[in-house]
């Protein structure tokens, strides 16, 4: 199957095509994948006889999707440019991330929330868009509603929550930006992003 036709399954269709020609001329294995807890998406620099790699997570809704791509290949750019010579974040990566957003906000691709938090994202973008709150919470707002999820922030105080690896517990109080919240079987303190999201577990 043509690659922009599996792209525009994932992106707006409007962008596909340009991702596309950046997989094409950037040389670059470009790879769809599953749910990371831990991260939107990887790039891996050419290393042991295989050129550039990127992999995004194929549950993204699509706007998320393009802001990850964007992110990974403005990497594969900088070192292209830089090798490791420079930070993975530094005033390189941030200036290639600039240019290489433009062209979809020329193509007008983003709803006016998202891409007003692009644009404050992109004043000092971070190492993950989903550090940026404001750029996170903006990107979710067009997720598929999930049965049952809740973030840290939205649940009251002391309520019980889970992990998706079962674990249990209880949200206590902010501490600047983060929720300290307490592991029920353990006793020890955590602190959990205000987006991280959670189940949670109805007391009987």
């Amino acid at each position: 199957m043509d690659k922009v036709k599996v792209l525009e399954k994932y992106l707006p269709a409007d962008a596909a095509p340009l991702i596309g020609r950046w997989i094409d001329y950037f040389k670059c294995e470009f790879k769809i994948s599953r749910n990371r807890n831990s991260k939107f998406g990887d790039y891996r620099a050419p290393f042991d006889g295989k050129g550039h790699r990127i992999s995004v997570n194929y549950d993204l809704n699509p706007y998320a999707f393009l802001v990850t791509t964007v992110h990974e290949f403005a990497h594969l750019h900088t070192w292209n440019e830089h090798k490791h010579r420079v930070k993975p974040h530094g005033a390189e990566w941030k200036s290639n991330f600039k240019k290489m957003m433009q062209p979809f906000f020329e193509k007008d691709i983003f709803p006016a929330d998202v891409k007003r938090a692009i644009t404050s994202y992109l004043n000092n973008p971070a190492a993950s868009s989903c550090s940026d709150l404001n750029l996170y919470r903006s990107l979710c707002q067009y997720d598929a509603p999930k049965e049952d999820v809740h973030t840290v922030e939205k649940l009251p105080m002391h309520t019980i929550f889970k992990l998706k690896d079962g674990r249990v517990f209880r949200k206590e109080e902010k501490l600047r930006k983060r929720y300290k919240c307490v592991e029920i079987s353990t006793r020890r303190v955590y602190l959990f992003s205000p987006v991280a999201e959670v189940e949670v577990v109805e007391q009987g």
